[in-house]
């Protein structure tokens, strides 16, 4: 588990990449903003810890794309913090080590 002084410093991290480059199991929602100021969500990590796949959330994804493209005014992610660090620190803290 992290703490919450890690936690900021990845969030600092992930502020600073672009929303494209984040693998969809780091995200943690997806928010459409819509025309007329309506808002739809999805939540992923909801999706899998319910046991959805990868594959099955990018189709969900994908056809909530389609279905609302042409009233979408702005795409948002939500990015799951921990997760990007629980995938990367290992990493990292390899790296450092052979320094």
């Amino acid at each position: 588990m992290l703490c919450n002084n890690q936690l900021e410093k990845w969030n600092e991290v992930i502020e600073s990449i672009d929303q494209d480059m984040i693998p969809i199991d780091c995200v943690k929602k997806v928010v459409f903003k819509l025309r007329g100021g309506k808002q739809r969500t999805i939540n992923l990590a909801k999706l899998r810890n319910q046991g959805l796949h990868i594959e099955d959330i990018e189709v969900a994804v994908n056809r909530q794309l389609l279905e609302f493209s042409k009233d979408i005014v702005n795409l948002d992610f939500i990015i799951d913090v921990a997760a990007v660090a629980k995938q990367i620190e290992p990493f990292t803290k390899k790296y450092l080590e052979n320094l």
